[in-house]
């Protein structure tokens, strides 16, 4: 049975490979301190939230990051989910339902209005499932780097 547990100081070296693991996926690199920021950060648990699916046996097989933020069209706030990984060795055993399942329940608790998240089109194997368990949006989006 998975299991999820908020990510802790100690869970650094169960982290990082599901961290480098997501970032290969999404074909990306990033510098040596933005991903030691990124952990920091995801431990205070202040601007960013995230927690560890582990298998039967303790091992790391999955992670997500969230965050809350106002919104204007809204008196509450929105609940993005950021990240989302589990371990290919993993899928299908229903890690990525009990992750996503985690994060709502964490966006109902703090009275949020909405848990969304974005998703590269081609990501046909996540998006079977995200088509389970949420409404597909008619929304592109643009970004421009700074």
């Amino acid at each position: 049975m998975t299991t999820i547990e908020p990510i802790t100081a100690a869970d650094e070296d169960d982290w990082r490979p599901l961290w480098h693991g997501y970032l290969t996926f999404y074909e990306t690199e990033l510098a040596s301190e933005v991903t030691a920021d990124a952990f920091a950060r995801l431990t205070r648990g202040v601007d960013l939230h995230g927690a560890l699916a582990r298998d039967d046996d303790g091992r790391a097989i999955g992670l997500v990051h969230w965050l809350f933020h106002p919104a204007t069209w809204s008196t509450t706030a929105y609940c993005y989910l950021e990240d989302l990984y589990v371990s290919p060795d993993a899928r299908g055993a229903g890690a990525g339902t009990a992750l996503i399942a985690h994060v709502r329940a964490q966006a109902e608790a703090a009275g949020a209005a909405k848990v969304y998240w974005l998703t590269q089109e081609g990501n046909t194997t996540a998006r079977a499932l995200y088509d389970r368990v949420a409404s597909l949006t008619d929304f592109r989006q643009y970004a421009i780097a700074l």
